[in-house]
């Protein structure tokens, strides 16, 4: 009999079962798919080429984790990834890096006061990302309770408000209602650069650029770091599934045991508690508890049952918004793409590619997924990862990954299978527009709509994050109103993935968070 069973081979399943695992107990981790990983996985989908399927980039994977699991040790290795290039239509371009005179001239060019705004703009980020960095790792308080231990986690909250310099207060309270591009208009004039940042205020949302809210996702991925540097993104050595992989090999030191090609059926209750789960094929595995990472409408209404849990749970769970709006293209290419606004393969290419040209351009892509299409002009976060990593493609061949938005999961017209080739050409046809040898270069092309992300790993309507970072679903509020400790209706189930605070992205805090809670070890 195993002490644990934990549900789901992603990322956050196996840091979950690695911290368990380290306090003595005994773990048995089930993965569906042939390779672990979940959303953060390496595949050869073309014999030499191995593309970083779904998540693509690294930077909010808790520092603690990579501490404490020693993944360095394990294979961890993450390669910085310097800056984001933004070609215009006009045969212009805005060129951010990480080195700070060579981003002042550049947003110079276009704007002398957005450039001294920068700095500006940067320390203040900064100061709330401090404030919200201890929230990260914390088990959210229940403000409806009157349990002394959850007082006194609101009171922490509280205190770190108060403690707040007024002008961090007025930013704060901002970033929680306004919208990305509302937020940045204080701050910035030049409409590429308020385009390109605000992109990553609409990550993971069925939300556009101008809607409220928008704000605190630009928050939740300015708060990445590498190496204690803030806002610093990377790609791992040999693609995501290297992180996975390396957690796992922790795990696995720890004494973890860990099923592939392995799905739970059910989870099995019995008088209100957990007894274990049942496989796809019959077997019954007994467990004192289960762990899932998995997101709540498959876990509570697929696993558990509605019959096992109270009325307004349940309506909680049927509450909770997914509503998945990206996909992703994956391409082999033969050569590097040659940017009519600067040509030849030189260090601009390195970064991220991002295709954001205008705030109206931007919100248009929205205005297409209200109405349930695909984006005609969509956002296009690229990387070429084989520039950084040679290892993922043939010598001479290179790997570029298209995050795309918008891809909303619900069409007006047809499904996903209809679409889905289309899909692909859009945003082909999309980066053609600024390189126009691009579409020579492709020699195979992966698409991955919604609904693949759905079929393939789980994800309820395709929502990258397990569900939307909105900010009725943050902190005390997810996945479920009161349910926001990792604990659930049911006795010896707990949550452990992206659906519960802090959310999305590869960060693992979920995972941390909830063993620790299971634990008794957090605050």
């Amino acid at each position: 009999m195993y002490d644990c069973i934990v549900l789901g081979g992603g990322h956050n399943g196996l840091v979950y079962a690695a911290y368990m695992a380290r306090a003595g107990r005994k773990v048995l981790v089930l993965e569906r798919r042939h390779v672990l990983g979940g959303a953060a996985v390496t595949e050869e989908v073309v014999p030499g080429f191995k593309f970083s399927v779904c998540s693509y980039v690294v930077s909010l994977l808790r520092p603690e984790i990579i501490r404490e699991l020693d993944l360095p040790r394990h294979g961890l290795e993450i390669l910085p990834l310097d800056g984001t290039f933004t070609p215009m239509p006009s045969g212009d371009y805005l060129w951010r890096v990480n080195d700070h005179a060579r981003t002042f001239r550049e947003i110079a060019r276009h704007s002398r006061v957005d450039a001294e705004a920068y700095d500006e703009y940067g320390r203040a980020m900064v100061e709330m990302a401090r404030f919200v960095k201890p929230i990260l790792d914390m088990t959210p308080p229940d403000p409806w309770s009157l349990n002394p231990r959850e007082l006194a986690r609101l009171a922490f909250l509280g205190r770190r408000f108060r403690d707040l310099p007024g002008p961090d207060r007025y930013n704060q309270v901002q970033l929680m209602t306004m919208s990305a591009t509302d937020f940045l208009d204080q701050w910035f004039e030049t409409d590429v650069l308020k385009a390109t940042m605000s992109a990553s205020g609409i990550i993971g949302t069925f939300l556009g650029v101008r809607s409220p809210g928008t704000a605190y996702v630009l928050l939740h991925h300015y708060m990445g770091e590498i190496d204690g540097a803030f806002r610093s993104w990377g790609l791992a050595r040999g693609g995501t599934g290297a992180i996975s992989n390396a957690i796992a090999a922790a795990a696995r030191e720890a004494g973890v045991e860990i099923r592939t090609q392995t799905s739970a059926a059910k989870v099995l209750v019995r008088d209100g508690a957990t007894r274990g789960v049942v496989l796809e094929n019959g077997d019954e595995i007994e467990a004192a508890m289960v762990a899932s990472s998995l997101d709540p409408r498959r876990t509570f209404l697929g696993l558990v049952g509605e019959d096992e849990l109270p009325g307004d749970f349940v309506d909680g769970v049927k509450r909770y918004k997914f509503r998945g709006s990206s996909g992703k293209v994956n391409l082999a290419l033969d050569g590097l793409p040659d940017f009519t606004c600067l040509p030849g393969a030189g260090a601009h290419l390195r970064g991220a590619i991002s295709i954001s040209p205008g705030v109206d351009y931007m919100e248009r892509a929205y205005d297409d997924a209200k109405y349930g299409r695909y984006s005609r002009h969509p956002y296009i976060d690229i990387v070429i990862p084989s520039l950084t990593d040679p290892s993922i493609a043939p010598p001479g061949k290179h790997v570029m990954s298209c995050f795309v938005q918008y891809a909303p999961y619900h069409l007006a017209d047809g499904t996903w299978d209809d679409h889905k080739e289309a899909f692909g050409d859009t945003v082909v046809n999309t980066i053609a527009e600024f390189a126009p040898n691009f579409k020579s270069l492709i020699r195979h092309r992966q698409v991955v709509t919604p609904l693949d992300l759905e079929r393939e790993w789980g994800l309820s309507e395709g929502n990258i994050f397990q569900g939307e970072l909105s900010l009725e679903q943050l902190f005390f509020l997810r996945p479920v109103p009161g349910w926001a400790n990792y604990r659930t209706p049911i006795q010896g189930l707990y949550m452990c993935g992206s659906a519960t605070h802090p959310g999305g992205g590869i960060m693992g805090a979920p995972g941390r968070n909830a063993a620790l809670s299971v634990l008794g070890k957090t605050r």
